[in-house]
């Protein structure tokens, strides 16, 4: 279902990818249980710069920085490569913020998501 009726994965697909990427890398990493942890992060803005098609079946890796760690949110830069591939296919920007899962107001990025993202942290930004 990714290749649309062009021949390549469709624009909407590559933000399925990045939120994939990122959700990934809290699960895995910061143990994050998206089902019941009583602090989340909802996506509040996306972006993406189209470089290269992809196409299924390509195996397509991610590559996650962290340009902006706040208080309450955090912002994404995300690369798609083509898998043995440098050059990437597409650079994102993927922005949570961190709410109460009750009340969905903004609250404080938790400590083991906080801790997870700092070594993601680009010294350059």
């Amino acid at each position: 279902m990714d290749n649309d009726v062009y021949g390549h994965v469709n624009n909407v697909v590559y933000y399925s990818y990045f939120d994939t990427a990122v959700n990934h890398h809290l699960i895995s990493v910061a143990g994050l249980d998206i089902h019941v942890a009583p602090v989340f992060g909802v996506v509040a803005e996306t972006a993406c710069r189209f470089l290269a098609e992809l196409q299924f079946p390509d195996v397509i890796d991610a590559g996650i920085l962290v340009e902006r760690l706040g208080r309450s949110s955090v912002t994404y830069r995300i690369g798609l490569f083509r898998r043995g591939e440098e050059t990437p296919a597409a650079l994102g920007r993927f922005v949570h913020v961190y709410v109460d899962r009750t009340t969905r107001r903004p609250a404080p990025i938790p400590d083991a998501i906080r801790t997870a993202l700092e070594p993601l942290c680009c010294p350059e930004c």
